[in-house]
């Protein structure tokens, strides 16, 4: 889509074809029908340009949730995009720490923080180099009626002076045609870039792939990894005012709509003990792992790792905890599928998670091996967890159910 069709989709006759293709089947045969429906009456390129934002707009309701049906979308947008829950996360953090501070972009995309932090009261400019992405952006603005807050340019954020702003959000690009990048040296722009342009202001945030090393993490920088629902979306490095004095914390969003916020920051032990296996097994939360916190998991629960390089913690205790599942091990096996096999058959396992760290075992093959893989699975009513995973060079296979132990008050 060009910038000339998606103007014509926000013009009247193509704000008409999209109310009439709102409420599409988007499957492959429901998108056809309708096109056919419409292109009777409308122009087939705006009939073409409507549906693509229909089957877009479902896609980001996981993203957005009802707002996505406002909004508009580029297929690379909606993917790059933050979701709404973590971007107003990061939104009260800026009003918090800089209540109605002036924040420059540089990376905007469709606007999702930039809406975000609008919302909380702090008015910004948006730059992004793509002209179309940069006019969605503004489409996206205006859909929320947020004109007044934030505004949106076409510029490359590497000319851009941050002279006259409070703080600086930066989204440099981590994928290309050949795939994400992970150096950040590669990013668009390049982190050190971006950096550079943040020590300018009183404060900054940049966001960057949750894969980011630690010793990449700029001095005096706090490095944040965020997960949402069990799964890390995404880090980011806070700067200058918006840094707190802890350097590193894990943060999990327990879901997209009104979630609760969990945060966890360094105590000290940053080395957990190594012990034998115990009654529970607790397997931290992905955010946690990233930012090096799972001793301090370890030493909420009581417990220690079974083997010091691998984030699986084991205890005696049953412990609350939102920053890891929690499960209790009826049996610890040597790695054998002939055994486990006979070993499942013989609990009546019909139901069967697999979970592995630390081993290399290919997950769908295990299953198949283990009588799991056809249309008709397991041997019975049960339900059961395996673990495949080490202590030392010694494979192990730990045979489990999830623990209930309610998260703290």
């Amino acid at each position: 889509m060009d910038i000339a069709l998606f103007a014509a989709l926000r013009g009247p006759s193509g704000r008409a074809v999209l109310a009439e293709a709102a409420g599409a089947d988007v499957s492959e045969g429901g998108l056809l029908a309708t096109a056919s429906r419409l292109r009777g009456r409308h122009d087939p390129s705006l009939v073409a340009a409507a549906l693509t934002q229909v089957r877009l707009r479902q896609r980001a309701r996981v993203k957005f949730g009802a707002d996505a049906d406002r909004m508009y979308f580029t297929q690379t947008g909606l993917e790059q995009s933050t979701r709404a829950s973590v971007a107003s996360h990061r939104a009260r953090r800026f009003a918090d720490r800089l209540p109605g501070a002036r924040v420059l972009e540089l990376g905007c995309g469709i606007g999702a923080d930039l809406i975000a932090r609008a919302r909380d009261g702090l008015p910004g400019d948006g730059v992004e180099i793509d002209p179309l992405t940069a006019e969605v952006a503004r489409a996206n603005v205006s859909a929320l009626e947020l004109d007044g807050l934030a505004s949106v340019r076409v510029g490359d954020a590497t000319k851009e002076d941050p002279d006259g702003y409070d703080a600086v959000f930066a989204d440099p690009g981590r994928r290309t045609a050949r795939g994400r990048v992970f150096d950040p040296r590669s990013y668009e722009p390049p982190l050190d870039v971006v950096l550079e342009k943040a020590g300018r202001v009183r404060a900054a945030c940049v966001k960057v792939a949750p894969g980011i090393p630690h010793e990449g993490v700029p001095d005096g920088a706090e490095a944040e990894w965020v997960s949402v629902g069990g799964d890390v979306k995404e880090a980011a490095l806070w700067l200058g005012e918006l840094a707190g004095d802890v350097g590193r914390r894990a943060t999990l969003l327990t879901s997209d709509v009104d979630p609760q916020v969990w945060t966890l920051t360094p105590s000290g032990r940053d080395v957990p003990d190594v012990r034998e296996w115990g009654r529970f097994l607790y397997e931290p939360d992905g955010a946690v792992i990233r930012a090096h916190l799972v001793g301090e998991v370890a030493e909420s629960v009581d417990g220690g790792l079974a083997d010091p390089h691998i984030a699986y913690i084991t205890s005696d205790a049953l412990r609350p905890t939102p920053f890891a599942s929690v499960y209790e091990i009826e049996d610890v096996l040597p790695f054998s599928v002939k055994r486990l096999r006979a070993e499942l058959r013989r609990r009546e396992v019909g139901v069967l998670t697999v979970k592995k760290r630390g081993s290399a075992v290919d997950v769908d093959r295990l299953r198949r091996d283990l009588g799991f893989g056809g249309r008709r699975p397991g041997h019975g009513a049960a339900e059961l967890t395996l673990v495949v995973t080490r202590v030392g060079r010694d494979p192990v296979a730990l045979l489990a159910r999830a623990a209930r132990a309610g998260r703290p008050g």
